[in-house]
């Protein structure tokens, strides 16, 4: 067989399998198909094992789909390799930012991802999502570990994802991932950040004028986001809504002289980058904040700055209206700052030559020029045409899906707290039609997770059986994110949907997306996991899924149940008709009935496998907490 670099990673580890490694060192049992607990392994060993397994499918493997197809039929596991892949190996109670003594990390890195590939297919994911793996900035850094969204250098790799051990590069585990991946029928979607770098880019030094420069001065000294009066922030969000993006309101003039303008120069000042506008004035790299909305209270982002994607001296500012609703003045190529579009459109395509990707997430690509974005997508389906692009956006709409994206991040996770909200989602979306699939989850790494809504994981696990069933019979990629199986509470990151009380709670040295941290793999934070369930739900989706893909208007129905927490939602297609009913109360049993046309007979659940009784017209039904049901209707039930 020839030489690859999965083949080369194993022939790595195998050589390390007579040194003493392995003192010690424990490994999830979560890992390879037991139910909790931890085994002690010598590290070369175990994962040289799962490797030569995986390696043995290469003979039997075939061709992985490339028609597009793959895409409609994703199922997503979510993977931040830095946490998902974390263990405390010594069983000291921490993990460790340095390697142990044997030379394996106790973060999580791309060999002890690979590892885990297998378990993740047989939860029935068929692709992984990875965030960002590249290399991170060190200028005002994030708790321990900083932010993988402090990108200092896009086409490198952040070194703590090797593992010290192997003498091998991130650059050559991530190609051997992709490898392992591909062998196992799995695509691999990756993330990239194009609207921020960190605060010391390697792009600043030879391109200064892809950023924002602040005076440095008494009055920059606590400078954030732009403050806008209140009839200024009504009259924003009133053009706002109605896509009126002509003569934006600006922020003060107070808040814009802060800016210099270019061109700047740079030099060194005690091993630091110091700028200079044109006037003489010492100027620095302005950092980033939420903007949207314009009085957004979210923390201010002290690591990452936005780059200037446009050259038009009159915003010269960061603001709504110079880095995501951006003002018509800008919609011109004259403005463009063409060398970065350039630069940002080169960056897919490289990753494609070098790790053979399947697809790309784009972060903030709600924030990113329409333009851009259209070459950014044009530029990597000239190298494969089915190559997947996923948009950090809200709305799936027509909009997204022409600049060429296949599906969107979607709003489910800020409805999932509420029935209500919930039902007034899906009310709209029947009405309009979905243009594009979004992910069917109720968590992210920026949300809080379902289980840390509630002061009882076990109503938490409760929540996430409800939404992750109802999600997979909507028009929407199934999203597993990592450790939402194990019932995890703990939350990643706090973007979207925390409270200050959150917030003095979790400082970035107690959050994983910053810090060193690990799930609870070995006792599963004392619930059953939900891996089979999963397994089942992705299986019965599959046998569903031209009605499930569905996006036309008229497709998703709620239909009445008597009782109103027990929740129904109906799919209809052409003659098909799949009927979910499922229990959003989290602590209590309810019952309930859904009237027929049929006075008797039965329908079949497809969870249990059981036959529910029609009576009198009436299906008759009960739920534990969070227990759902799937039901295939006659042709003659709509």
């Amino acid at each position: 067989m020839q030489k690859t670099h999965l083949a080369s990673l194993l022939h790595a580890l195998k050589s390390l399998q007579s040194a003493e490694t392995g003192s010690g060192y424990c490994v999830p049992g979560i890992w390879s198909g037991k139910e909790s607990g931890t085994e002690q392994v010598n590290p070369a060993s175990y994962f040289a094992h799962i490797i030569e397994t995986i390696l043995s499918k290469c003979e039997n493997h075939a061709p992985k789909e490339s028609d597009g197809d793959w895409k409609n039929k994703a199922v997503v596991y979510n993977l931040f390799v830095r946490l998902a892949a974390a263990f405390d190996h010594n069983g000291d109670g921490s993990i460790s930012t340095e390697p142990l003594s044997c030379g394996f990390r106790e973060t999580g890195t791309l060999l002890k991802a690979i590892a885990l590939l297998p378990y993740i297919k047989n939860l029935g994911a068929n692709t992984i999502y990875l965030l960002p793996l590249t290399e991170i900035g060190i200028k005002s850094r994030k708790g321990s570990l900083g932010s993988p969204y402090a990108v200092k250098n896009p086409r490198k790799l952040d070194p703590l994802l090797a593992e010290p051990a192997l003498g091998l590069s991130a650059e050559h585990l991530l190609k051997a991932f992709v490898e392992a991946a591909h062998i196992l029928d799995m695509h691999v979607v990756m993330e990239f950040v194009f609207r921020t770098t960190s605060v010391d880019s390697t792009w600043i030094q030879e391109h200064p004028e892809w950023f924002y420069w602040l005076k440095e001065n008494e009055r920059t000294r606590n400078y954030g986001p732009p403050h806008f009066d209140q009839q200024t922030l009504n009259r924003i969000y009133e053009v706002v809504d109605r896509h009126e993006l002509h003569n934006l309101p600006c922020p003060p003039a107070v808040y814009r002289e802060q800016f210099v303008e270019q061109p700047v120069t740079l030099h060194r000042e005690d091993d630091t980058l110091q700028g200079t506008a044109a006037d003489g004035t010492a100027c620095r790299i302005a950092s980033a904040f939420s903007d949207w909305p314009p009085d957004d209270q979210q923390p201010a982002w002290s690591d990452v700055t936005y780059l200037k994607m446009h050259t038009h001296e009159a915003f010269n500012y960061i603001a709504y209206n110079t880095i995501r609703m951006y003002d018509r003045a800008l919609d011109n190529p004259a403005t463009f700052n063409s060398t970065l579009w350039e630069e940002i459109s080169d960056i897919i395509p490289s990753f494609q030559e070098k790790y053979q990707i399947d697809g790309a997430m784009i972060d903030m690509g709600h924030a990113l020029p329409t333009r851009l974005k259209q070459t950014i997508v044009c530029k990597a389906r000239e190298k494969r045409a089915d190559f997947a692009f996923w948009d950090e956006n809200f709305n799936p709409t027509p909009e997204i899906r022409n600049e060429g994206f296949d599906a969107v991040f979607g709003s489910l996770p800020f409805v999932i707290h509420d029935i209500v909200f919930i039902r007034g989602l899906l009310n709209h979306l029947n009405k309009t039609g979905v243009a594009l699939p979004f992910f069917g989850t109720g968590e992210n790494h920026n949300t809080p997770r379902l289980c840390f809504r509630y002061p009882c994981q076990e109503a938490g696990r409760n929540h996430s059986i409800f939404i992750f069933t109802l999600s997979a019979i909507l028009p929407t990629i199934p999203f597993i994110h990592s450790g939402m199986e194990l019932c995890e509470w703990y939350p990643v990151n706090l973007g979207l949907n925390f409270t200050d009380s959150d917030r003095a709670l979790y400082p970035p040295e107690k959050l994983p997306l910053f810090s060193a941290f690990s799930f609870d793999w070995e006792k599963n934070n004392g619930l059953a996991p939900l891996n089979s369930y999963i397994r089942k739900i992705i299986e019965i989706r599959s046998h569903y899924l031209d009605l499930v893909l569905s996006g036309e208007p008229g497709s998703i129905t709620i239909p009445y149940t008597s009782q109103p927490e027990l929740f129904a939602v109906m799919r209809t297609v052409a003659s098909r008709s799949l009927l979910f009913v499922g229990n959003s109360n989290t602590n209590e049993t309810r019952a309930g009935w859904l009237e027929f046309s049929m006075k008797n007979g039965s329908l079949f659940e497809l969870i249990s496998k059981k036959e529910r009784p029609i009576k009198e017209h009436r299906l008759e039904v009960s739920c534990k907490p969070g227990e759902c049901m799937l039901f295939e209707l006659p042709h003659d039930e709509p």
